[in-house]
């Protein structure tokens, strides 16, 4: 665990500035390109945990790099390419203020708030008599509010309009966009036997153009339940075997904490971490269908800054 990267402190060519993000770090470079470093951090409930996840990061920007290339020819995405395991480097964009939340079935935050008895979800009103992990009839969109800090709020698409959050137009835009990414997504997730239960994207704008950024179909920003055996748990009202950082939030909510104020983070000990670390491989060669290589941990800082520099003085 020595060896995961939970911090940096880059100073690539051209660099202007960084943020540093819950798990990413994102690097400006002459106003035309981003750095994207996933690091090992991991955070559920909009609270960055203590502990770090090896290989997570290099799991999250392999598996978004392949969704983006798969991808490209529904919406253009920021990606130019990958100089490192854990690093994407693409065109800086203005990020809309939104995240495109999508949902094919009931589950998570969803239906813990149902469960709680609220039927309508981001201005969208649910049917009566549903049950945890049911299919929606068509996925519905959830978007939420992005925020720099704190919690991210759900918020509908009546409300982001009339506050002018997005233009009608370019929400509208984003809406088809994202039902079509999803759709490409769960035909992708059959194919190694998962479902695509929900996920998110962002998308930006660069010279009147709305751009896919982030990462897409990560475990961080996705769930996936094993297709095999999801009828019968449903019906016998059984949790499903599920691919996703939904179970860290589980672990978390089983040891008492949600985010909220006065809670504490359980102890993570090594082992546990090493558990989570396992899995989010095996999601990785699930979705992908190859073997994970892990990459070089020796010095994880020193590979990167070398290869997004040698890099960076070739463009």
């Amino acid at each position: 665990m020595k060896n995961a990267l939970v911090k940096t402190d880059f100073n690539f060519p051209g660099q202007k500035c960084v943020y540093h993000g819950k798990v990413s770090d994102v690097y400006h470079i002459n106003d035309e390109l981003m750095v994207m470093v996933a690091s090992d951090r991991i955070s559920a409930f909009d609270v960055i945990l203590p502990e770090r996840i090896p290989y997570k990061g290099q799991v999250l920007n392999q598996i978004a790099a392949k969704f983006l290339d798969a991808t490209s020819d529904i919406v253009p995405n920021w990606k130019i390419a990958t100089p490192d395991p854990m690093v994407t480097v693409g065109v800086r964009c203005e990020p809309f203020k939104v995240e495109m939340v999508i949902r094919g079935y009931l589950t998570g935050s969803a239906w813990r708030a149902y469960k709680a008895g609220d039927r309508t979800l981001c201005g969208i009103t649910l049917p009566e008599g549903m049950i945890e992990n049911q299919k929606f009839e068509t996925p519905i969109i959830t978007p939420t509010t992005k925020a720099d800090e704190g919690h991210d709020e759900n918020i509908s698409k009546e409300e982001i309009i009339a506050q002018g959050i997005v233009s009608k137009e370019d929400y509208e835009q984003l809406e088809k966009y994202t039902q079509a990414l999803f759709k490409r997504g769960s035909e992708m997730a059959a194919e190694k036997g998962l479902i695509l239960v929900d996920t998110k994207y962002e998308f930006g704008k660069k010279d009147g153009k709305i751009i896919l950024i982030d990462e897409i179909h990560t475990p961080d920003s996705s769930r996936y339940f094993y297709a095999d055996g999801y009828a019968e748990r449903l019906a016998k009202g059984e949790e499903q075997r599920q691919l996703s950082k939904e179970f860290v939030r589980q672990w978390l909510i089983q040891n008492g904490f949600q985010g909220k104020e006065g809670q504490k983070v359980p102890e993570m000990t090594p082992a546990y971490c090493e558990s989570v670390s396992e899995r989010y491989i095996e999601l990785y060669e699930h979705i992908v269908g190859e073997k994970f290589i892990k990459a070089d941990t020796k010095n994880v800082a020193a590979r990167i800054e070398h290869n997004v520099t040698e890099f960076l003085n070739k463009q």
